[in-house]
């Protein structure tokens, strides 16, 4: 799909408003969109990595931030704010590669980008789930004793909400995708009815 500058503006506008409006509460009844937000960077912005990821990160981090000193806790020593915390960077960054690659091989909606989707998003998401999880587990001192058993354990624990998290967002984002290109598509045939042959 081409994009002009205006139309990934609006993207990047709207990517950093729904993980900044998400991330405030990542538990809370709205999930985290962080995962999906990482992903559909990639697939719009794929182009403008060099400065919108790094603007991502830099929300994401700023609203931990926010969040974190809000409860009147430091932010550099909560548990979330381990060594593993700057683990996250490339694993959101392996999600950023999934939606690239997907923009890349599958720029056009048929049957055969269904599939690549649901895969790169199964691998993406999967990637950045044993960085962020792994990294996690086997570097924060709040894992008090770490063991494969226990990482495996809590892989289990918390894989399948973050992949079901994720893809919900990014079929959401995929219907709002479809709906914006039949509307384009309309728009265009009635703009050629409406020209002089």
């Amino acid at each position: 799909m081409t994009t002009t500058q205006f139309q990934r503006l609006g993207i990047l506008a709207l990517l950093v408003l729904t993980m900044a409006v998400t991330r405030l509460h990542h538990f809370a009844a709205i999930p985290d969109a962080s995962w999906a937000v990482f992903f559909l960077g990639g697939f719009y912005l794929r182009g403008w990595v060099r400065w919108a990821f790094p603007l991502l990160i830099a929300v994401a981090v700023a609203v931990d931030y926010f969040v974190i000193s809000g409860q009147g806790l430091n932010f550099w020593t909560h548990y979330c704010v381990s060594p593993a915390y700057w683990f996250l960077a490339p694993a959101y960054f392996v999600l950023w590669l999934g939606g690239t690659w997907l923009a890349r091989a599958h720029a056009q909606l048929s049957p055969a980008a269904v599939g690549a989707a649901a895969a790169s998003v199964l691998i993406a998401v999967s990637a950045c789930y044993l960085i962020s999880n792994g990294s996690f587990y086997w570097l924060s001192p709040s894992v008090a004793a770490p063991s494969l058993a226990g990482w495996i354990k809590n892989l289990g624990d918390w894989y399948l909400p973050y992949l079901g998290t994720t893809a919900l967002y990014l079929a959401a984002a995929a219907v709002l995708h479809l709906l914006a290109s039949l509307l384009v598509r309309a728009l265009a045939a009635g703009n050629d009815r409406a020209l002089p042959h």
